[in-house]
């Protein structure tokens, strides 16, 4: 009802703007009536849908073994059927694995479930889905910038245990909560795998451990050695941020790399195009990881050192600089040795 245009005296006007409004009321149960019958018969298509895929790749996966009892007494015609046939079996697993990607499934990430429980995290568009990655790659960026800024803080300006316990908080609450979104990103299609998971799991904890290692001598020693490298990480995970958002952008313009592939920590194979600068900034960070490996073992050796946590970050320092040189070095010697064949063919 409009009371600009109801004047005393007029109930006429009055039950002509109650009839709108009632008119107005009844179109709306009916659009939403339409939409609960629409929801309805999307629930039965997806259904649907799923139980067809589940069919099809327990048959493509059967297969197999029947092209192996024809191919042993096949001619050579024949063995290029059946190898087409092979051939056209991945093609159409990896499209069946695509239209899951657009269907509801129950949550079959371990660290998901344990979590959320078993709630069905699925983005049923390409739009969603490359608005929660774009939201996830805005989000790590500014994470990223603010624990630059707290670090420089703490490293420069202030000298305070409880700025130094909220920045040791934020790093868990940052890692715990890039893991829980890069997660749903996987779940949702996105390729993210291997060592860059386990990564986040074990800087997570990492991160917990400072945030309780107790005020003493100890923490003092390695408080500038931690912030300083805190300070880098932070200023590498930015380089890194833009050169690897610059890659991914000219390669999906060219359709060579997936819509939900991420930028994140360590070096990728996909990064490999136009690298001039990266990959020194990222050894150095490598190393300077073992490097606080080694001054905390070498702590933890002397005779009045109690404090758990020395032992504990020593070790997760060294994980961390295990796998990311180990994994870093790997692509870079699969891409060199890609591209030496490649030339050999030339």
């Amino acid at each position: 009802l409009n009371p600009d245009r109801i004047s005393p005296g007029a109930p006429g006007v009055l039950l002509k703007e109650w009839n709108q409004l009632q008119g107005e009321y009844q179109q709306l149960q009916e659009t939403h009536r339409l939409y609960l019958q629409k929801l309805e018969d999307i629930c039965q298509l997806q259904d649907k849908c799923c139980s067809s895929i589940s069919i099809q790749r327990r048959r493509l996966k059967e297969a197999p073994q029947l092209l192996d009892r024809c191919e042993a007494g096949s001619s050579g015609e024949d063995a290029k059927i059946l190898d087409q046939i092979t051939g056209t079996i991945k093609t159409q697993l990896s499209v069946l694995a695509e239209m899951e990607s657009f269907l509801p499934k129950k949550n079959g990430y371990w660290y998901l479930r344990l979590i959320l429980g078993n709630v069905d995290v699925t983005l049923l568009s390409k739009q969603s889905k490359l608005a929660y990655k774009e939201e996830y790659e805005k989000f790590k960026l500014c994470l990223t910038l603010l624990l630059l800024l707290l670090s420089l803080a703490c490293r420069v300006f202030v000298t305070y245990r409880l700025l130094d316990a909220l920045l040791s908080f934020l790093l868990v609450w940052s890692y715990c909560t890039l893991t829980l979104r890069e997660s749903i990103l996987v779940s949702n299609g996105s390729r993210i795998k291997g060592w860059w998971v386990v990564h986040h799991y074990i800087s997570a904890c990492l991160s917990g451990v400072m945030l309780t290692w107790p005020d003493g001598s100890r923490y003092e020693a390695f408080r500038n050695q931690f912030l300083a490298y805190s300070m880098y990480q932070s200023f590498v995970q930015c380089l890194q941020c833009y050169y690897q958002s610059g890659c991914l952008y000219r390669l999906r313009s060219l359709g060579e790399r997936h819509n939900l592939d991420l930028t994140v920590e360590g070096f990728q194979s996909w990064m490999w195009k136009g690298l001039t600068f990266l990959l020194p900034f990222i050894f150095l960070g490598h190393f300077w990881q073992l490097f606080n490996s080694l001054s905390l073992f070498r702590m933890a050796q002397e005779p009045d050192c109690k404090e758990w946590q020395v032992l504990m970050c020593a070790f997760c320092f060294l994980a961390l600089f295990m796998g990311n040189f180990f994994t870093t070095v790997a692509v870079v010697h699969q891409k060199l040795k890609n591209g030496t064949q490649r030339l050999k063919r030339l």
